[in-house]
């Protein structure tokens, strides 16, 4: 399993520890130091489209207009940290802790 997501984030350290709890073998990639290649964005773009921004963070307010407007994966390389985490890529992708991603990968 794949974990993309940030070391300080607390949502992210949280799924980690329940995931690890739960018997995955998690790798994770933190998206500020490790980066996530553009070949990864456009596969969590496909499957979550615009979602995948997270623009309710520090980061997105600190954006011009201009900047906001570029395309989502242009936008994801330029500030990794806009995108919403967790992603998690097991047998499917997952976005976010909610319950809904708890239910389906503790559950199992």
């Amino acid at each position: 399993m794949r974990f993309y997501g940030l070391k300080n984030c607390d949502t992210c350290r949280k799924a980690q520890k329940a995931l690890a709890a739960a018997g995955y073998d998690v790798t994770v990639i933190d998206v500020r130091s490790d980066g996530v290649s553009r070949v990864d964005l456009e596969r969590f773009q496909a499957a979550f489209g615009d979602a995948i921004l997270n623009t309710r963070s520090t980061t997105w307010r600190s954006l011009s207009e201009v900047e906001r407007a570029q395309a989502p994966i242009d936008l994801l390389l330029a500030h990794p940290t806009l995108m919403k985490r967790p992603v998690i890529d097991s047998d499917a992708l997952y976005l976010g802790w909610g319950k809904d991603v708890q239910a389906k990968l503790l559950s199992e």
